[in-house]
């Protein structure tokens, strides 16, 4: 398992190269130095799988056969529709915030985690006010909303590139993007891919998720669970209330648009 590390101001020159290489692909390395030989299921997360997905379109491009299957969890790969967050993202919103992260090295977490409160205000802010101040009834801190409260940052060079080339441009989905000089492309990768999208995902909306059925045809099962983009995930089974939806595209089948696919993808309960 690889963890998120926060950067600081010493690392403002850190590139998504070197997130890349220093992540997933060193993942990679330092399972087949215990396992020499034996293939990989990887997993990734959010940014963490658009990232894997470009590792695992590196590996091809490079004749890296390591990879045995790919599972990205609420991870974006096609940013044509990013949801709401498109409206923080436009070339004069990228000049501001590339003038802010320079002057302290990386974008703070309070900062990026005001974007989404105000995308959800209803139910990321006046809800939890009128709960614990108003009524007076403090939720107890349980393990999610601790994580929730462990906020994430990117430094200043990776967090550029991540918004101009991917959000702004959407190099990756159109096979423009370029890891070491050169494209990486999606459409090379060649193993079973395991993707997931929840149904209020407000970071990585789950049509935007579905789209890369649109950028491989291999072999891909695609499944939308009940909740967020942290509880759709991360939820344990049983839980009350939840439910999800799984189908599988055999490889080379005709294409479903995501509507139609959740319109005749069967129910399952969380339990």
């Amino acid at each position: 398992m690889l963890s998120w590390r926060n950067p600081d101001a010493t690392d403002r020159d850190l590139g998504m190269d070197d997130y890349l290489k220093l992540g997933p692909i060193a993942g990679l390395d330092a399972v087949s130095t215990i396992l020499p030989g034996r293939q990989i299921h990887a997993v990734g997360y959010c940014l963490g799988g658009t990232l894997l997905a470009m590792a695992a379109a590196w590996c091809r491009r490079e004749g890296d056969e390591r990879l045995a299957s790919l599972s990205l969890l609420a991870a974006e790969t096609d940013f044509a529709e990013p949801g709401e967050l498109s409206l923080f993202i436009d070339a004069s919103q990228l000049a501001y915030l590339e003038d802010m992260m320079w002057a302290q090295g990386y974008l703070d977490g309070a900062q990026m985690g005001g974007s989404f409160t105000f995308l959800h205000a209803r139910d990321l802010l006046w809800s939890r006010m009128v709960r614990d101040y108003l009524l007076g009834t403090r939720l107890p801190l349980n393990d999610l909303m601790a994580w929730n409260a462990d906020v994430t940052r990117m430094p200043y060079r990776m967090h550029s590139q991540y918004l101009r080339s991917l959000y702004l441009d959407n190099e990756l989905a159109r096979g423009t993007y370029k890891v070491d000089g050169r494209p990486v492309v999606l459409s090379d990768i060649d193993v079973p891919l395991f993707v997931v999208g929840t149904v209020t995902d407000h970071v990585s909306p789950w049509r935007s998720v579905y789209m890369l059925h649109l950028l491989n045809d291999g072999e891909l099962t695609f499944v939308l669970t009940s909740g967020g983009h942290n509880a759709g995930i991360v939820s344990e089974p049983g839980h009350a209330g939840r439910r999800f939806q799984v189908a599988t595209r055999k490889q080379g089948a005709t294409y479903l648009d995501p509507d139609a696919w959740a319109a005749q993808a069967p129910f399952e309960n969380g339990s």
